[in-house]
This record gives C-alpha cells, structure tokens and sequence, in this order.
C-alpha cells in the first residue's frame, strides 16, 4: 500500500465507515433525476454506498414499509444508515415519507434529512419537529455531505 503524505492525506475524500467497517448505506429519494444523479455522485464521492428512489412510495418498498409489507418486518433491522429525501415530490412529500418512517418501530432511528430548493421556514420547522434530522437547501454540495457525515457518525453513539 502507498504511503501518502500528510498534507495529501483526506483532504477532499475523507473516508466514511462505520464502526463495523462498512460503507454506510443512504438512500436518496428524488422525483428528479438531475438531482438524485448529483445527491448520488455526492455520496459516492464520500464513499457511501447510495441506492435511489423516485418518490416517497417506492422509498417504502426499499424500506419493507411498503403498504403489503408490514406484517413480515418483526425483528428485521433497517438496510440502512441514512435517508435523503427532497420535500416537494408528487404523490407522496418528503414530509409524509418522513413520518412514515418515523412511525415504523424499526426505522425510527434512522436519520432522514430533507431537502428542498425553497427556504420556507415553518416548512423545516414543521419537518424537524417531525424528527427529520437536518434540513438541507438544494443543489447540495459536497461541504453539504460532509457535514452530513459529521451529523451521522455523532448520532451512532
């Protein structure tokens, strides 16, 4: 293995792993494509491994909180570490997406951020006091998803 020096050493990638050595695992909920290809690239960049979703409903389904799902989730733990999902989505809000997992006995720990392009102040309110753990404005950027990293490794105490 290369020995690098310090001054190279982490300065734009630093790396992400969890205690048990895994990459975390985020998924990334976007009705647009430009968006979750860029929130993606992000995350990758960051050394996640991402998996996306178009909208709040296929999210759920990844999640096994699909409507016809919740009768074999007993002692299932969540395949992820984080959920990324933008506020404005047609059928289903980053909002409703976010007390649905909010209410699931076994998802409820892990942290969603919101996203939205609007600033619209009772609107992070309204998701933060919904238990969203941050909210963020778009397009995000990589300075974003490290601070998003920081927020994540404080959390898993």
């Amino acid at each position: 293995m290369e020995h690098m020096d310090a001054s190279s050493a982490g300065s734009s990638s630093a790396k992400w792993v969890m205690e048990n050595g895994e990459q975390p695992h985020v998924l990334a909920v976007d009705d647009s494509l430009t968006d979750r290809k860029l929130i993606e690239k992000l995350l990758k960049n960051s050394s996640c491994k991402v998996t996306t979703a178009e909208n709040g409903p296929r999210a759920l389904e990844f999640l096994g909180l699909g409507d016809d799902q919740h009768k074999n989730l007993e002692g299932r733990i969540s395949k992820v570490n984080l959920i990324i999902t933008d506020y404005c989505m047609p059928g289903m809000t980053g909002y409703e997406l976010l007390k649905k997992v909010k209410e699931s006995s076994i998802m409820k720990e892990v942290p969603v951020v919101i996203m939205s392009s609007e600033n619209v102040p009772t609107r992070i309110n309204k998701c933060l006091e919904e238990g969203a753990q941050m909210f963020m404005l778009k397009p995000l950027k990589q300075s974003d998803v490290k601070k998003l990293r920081c927020q994540l490794m404080n959390c898993r105490s």
